[in-house]
């Protein structure tokens, strides 16, 4: 059988663009040629380590062309990729490596203390170079199939411990064509890669659909705002995606009047909405936001909002991506009416099969055939799903419920608030009530008086946080959504001991 899987999407681009530019990173670049043979030599080289179909290799590193070789490397012999947030602590690495039986751990060599000692590693280095030197290059076609998985993704575990979602071959398949349709890629593409490849909003809707289309990448192993600015003069950077903490700080440059913008065509922002300042200081220099709404289990793909709808619809995630069909449905499991709130449900060939080791779980998470997301939503009467807020962050006062999203993003118009994020914490009287743990645009302040006085009377008085924390960072996943259940543990108990 031959290969289906995205493993040999390398090897087969190399037939039609060999001398096309795959990666850039710094002074290296590498042709499809270049790095399918290093693809092929790394697969050789794993087969002659003992890994073969099934078998799990773990990635702990930034941003780097060693990521994408071992990535392909591993799923075209079968072997299932398993990419690691650099920023965990040992403690949670060790947890992923050894929840999804990884065999080996390719790392960076400045994060080999992370790793557990009893599991193989290859650092990344004279190690892995050696590896790929003296491999056979030749290429070898091994059965992969679109149902087998092609990663195992832990999640971002705002809520209890991180479970492993699989995505299949087929599943990333089918959102990188998602993604070329809804976003226009093309082989014409220089997509800027600044957010980590470990997650999955960077892999699957920027890498993945860029080389299956030919384009090229140009890696960065972390976000710094100069650095960003000049590739895009030196690259012609066509498309950039970041969360809305990126776009600010490139706004916020000292170089971003003066940096030419002229070659970017794609802007994607995705974790939380985008400050309507920050899209005002864009659409000053001509360019508009795209964004979207998706998770981890969706391969991240389920909705996109397009540019040209980002001003009349600027308060929704957008339509369904080409190829996914989404519902929101009420607490019986029917769909609910247009502009009516309601859980999120999702279907199509890019949502996960299930979670690695926990049948229960993954059988919970798609009954009736939908991935049940746990977030709330409405969908007006052209298909446009607007978010309300996760089911869990969604907090009872006084009998009420209040989804903090829509708090937030109220809060956010005031001027001198850069970020905010509204939790529920205990209260005698009624149960829960709001608290803003609010982050003030830097050499400004912002007081819980003003707060409430811009609410008062824009929402219920319930929903209107009962108090104000400033802080000067808020605690956040890699994909940049506000880790909730962390604020949640360090300001309830002070509530309740109040």
């Amino acid at each position: 059988m031959e290969n289906q899987g995205i493993g040999d999407w390398v090897h087969r681009r190399r037939v039609k663009s060999a001398d096309a530019t795959a990666l850039i990173d710094g002074e290296r670049r590498l042709s499809y040629a270049g790095f399918a043979r290093r693809i092929d030599a790394l697969a050789g080289a794993l087969t002659e380590r003992g890994i073969g179909r099934g078998d799990r290799v773990a990635y702990l590193g930034p941003n780097a062309p060693e990521f994408l070789e071992t990535f392909f490397a591993v799923t075209s012999l079968g072997a299932v990729f398993v990419p690691l947030n650099t920023r965990l602590a040992a403690g949670e690495i060790a947890y992923a490596v050894e929840d999804s039986g990884s065999r080996l751990v390719v790392v960076a060599p400045e994060l080999t203390a992370l790793v557990p000692a009893a599991v193989d590693t290859v650092v990344v280095g004279p190690g892995y170079e050696g590896l790929v030197a003296s491999a056979d290059p030749t290429h070898a076609d091994h059965p992969v199939s679109l149902d087998d998985p092609a990663l195992i993704l832990y999640t971002s575990g705002t809520t209890g411990r991180p479970k492993g979602a699989i995505l299949t071959h087929g599943n990333l398949t089918w959102n990188a064509i998602n993604a070329i349709v809804d976003y226009d890629v093309t082989s014409r593409e220089v997509a800027l890669m600044v957010s980590p490849l470990f997650h999955v909003a960077s892999l699957g809707m920027g890498a993945l659909p860029t080389l299956l289309k030919g384009g090229t990448l140009v890696l960065q192993a972390r976000f710094e705002p100069g650095a960003v600015l000049a590739a895009i003069e030196e690259h012609g950077i066509t498309s950039l995606s970041g969360v809305p903490t990126t776009f600010q700080m490139l706004a916020e440059h000292p170089a971003w009047a003066t940096t030419d913008l002229s070659t970017i065509d794609k802007l994607t922002c995705g974790g939380s909405a985008v400050p309507a300042r920050v899209t005002e200081a864009y659409e000053e220099r001509g360019l508009a936001f795209s964004s979207g709404y998706g998770m981890t289990e969706t391969s991240p793909g389920t909705t996109s909002l397009s540019a040209r709808h980002s001003r009349s619809h600027a308060t929704t995630s957008g339509l369904p991506h080409f190829f996914t069909s989404v519902r929101v449905v009420d607490r019986e499991g029917a769909d609910v009416p247009p502009g009516h709130l309601g859980e999120i449900l999702i279907a199509g060939p890019n949502v996960t099969p299930g979670y690695w080791g926990l049948p229960e779980a993954s059988e919970h998470a798609l009954r009736g055939g939908w991935f049940h997301s746990g977030d709330l939503g409405r969908l007006d009467d052209d298909g446009f799903l607007t978010i309300a807020d996760r089911a869990k962050d969604m907090f009872i006062s006084g009998a009420e419920n209040v989804y903090p999203a829509e708090v937030e993003q109220l809060i956010m118009e005031l001027p001198n608030v850069e970020s905010v994020a509204v939790i529920g914490v205990p209260d005698d009287k009624w149960g829960e009530v709001g608290l803003a743990v609010v982050i003030p645009v830097p050499d400004s302040t912002v007081s819980h008086e003003e707060i409430a006085a811009h609410l008062d009377g824009r929402i219920a008085r319930y929903k209107i946080p009962k108090s104000t924390v400033i802080v000067s960072e808020l605690p956040r996943t890699a994909s940049g959504k506000v880790r909730k259940n962390l604020l949640r543990d360090r300001y309830a108990p002070a509530a309740t001991a109040d």
